[in-house]
């Protein structure tokens, strides 16, 4: 006997999304050391699912670790074939109870967002990060399949859709127990998760002088709000960032980063700039081509009273400090305003 499939969620179900979302997260982003027993175990019953015999299976600190002894090997056909056919198996049970619409907007809700956090900030991180040490290395990320995992846990606790209980337990081992997976017909390397990792308020990656994502064996990701920075700057606090390094770098989301850090006011002071225009306390500074992608043009504000200094970026076709001050008032000339501040 054939269900009526779901068309909409009731408001108690609708209320439980960020849950489940949340949950899959944070399963994502443990730091908890593997237990290898586990993992072990969960490596084997998903080899026996797809037919193959039991692997030996290989421990590391980090994938890193795991690039270094597997090195740049192509053609890893068993991480794709375990990948579809075991989410194809849960995917086909569930979808079948939920009519299309609202399938696509739970996927959009729930492993959609989460991609975006944790496919973008952390694996696309990691990759890039391999990739400086010629690894390119074809594996099963936990903090993507967790992804997909939260509509799965959704359809299945929320919605009551029918399921397949073994894969799913195998399912969830694979994500809660295990790190970066590489599996081959005969050996399976299985990666520990990193020891730390730290995000923004945006759930950028994102640490000060220390690194974003670092394993036990010390191999770290560096990042800024979300832009992976090399070691030379990322071991530094913002507060130490030398301008002169704007000079140096090549990279123009690399000198975007470096500018945000050090901030104009350090800027000013420390850079050689021209000075185009001033009224009163304003002063309208450029800064040339070689720091960003086009000039600088800062607005620059002393205290009269303590000798701080504010810096601005306005834009670079205004060459009055008069016409500056006006553009950060919205429009407003600086002659009209009643209390100069």
């Amino acid at each position: 006997m054939s269900q009526t499939k779901i068309e909409k969620l009731t408001s108690e179900q609708e209320a439980l999304i960020p849950v489940y979302r949340e949950k899959w997260r944070n399963i994502a982003l443990s730091t908890e050391p593997i237990a290898p027993q586990k993992a072990a175990d969960a490596i084997k019953v998903v080899y026996q699912l797809i037919g193959y015999q039991e692997p030996e299976i290989i421990f590391c600190d980090s994938p890193f670790a795991a690039g270094k002894i597997f090195g740049n090997q192509a053609g890893n056909q068993l991480a794709s074939r375990l990948t579809s056919q075991l989410e194809s198996l849960l995917w086909s049970q569930m979808v079948s109870r939920v009519e299309s619409e609202l399938w696509s907007e739970l996927t959009s809700y729930l492993s959609s967002e989460l991609e975006r956090q944790l496919w973008n900030q952390l694996w696309r991180q990691l990759e890039n990060q391999l990739a400086n040490h010629q690894f390119n290395l074809v594996s099963i990320c936990p903090e993507v399949w967790a992804c997909a995992g939260s509509l799965y846990d959704f359809c299945i606790a929320v919605l009551n859709c029918a399921y397949l209980p073994r894969e799913w337990q195998i399912f969830q081992s694979l994500v809660g127990d295990c790190g970066w997976i590489l599996p081959y017909e005969k050996i399976c390397y299985v990666c520990d998760r990193p020891r730390y990792l730290n995000f923004d308020d945006r759930q950028r990656l994102h640490a000060e002088g220390s690194p974003a994502i670092q394993f036990a064996d010390g191999f770290s990701v560096y990042a800024f709000h979300g832009v992976r920075l090399p070691e030379k700057y990322g071991k530094f606090h913002p507060h130490q960032w030398q301008p002169k390094w704007l000079l140096e770098e090549d990279n123009a989301e690399l000198r975007r980063v470096l500018i945000l850090g050090i901030g104009y006011a350090r800027i000013c002071q420390e850079l050689q700039v021209e000075e185009l225009d001033s009224w009163q306390e304003y002063t309208l500074l450029k800064i040339g081509n070689d720091v960003d992608v086009e000039p600088i043009h800062l607005l620059k504000m002393t205290c009269p009273s303590t000798g701080f200094i504010h810096a601005l970026r306005v834009p670079p076709n205004l060459t009055s400090a008069r016409e500056a001050i006006a553009w950060v008032n919205w429009g407003i000339d600086p002659g009209e305003f009643s209390v100069q501040t």
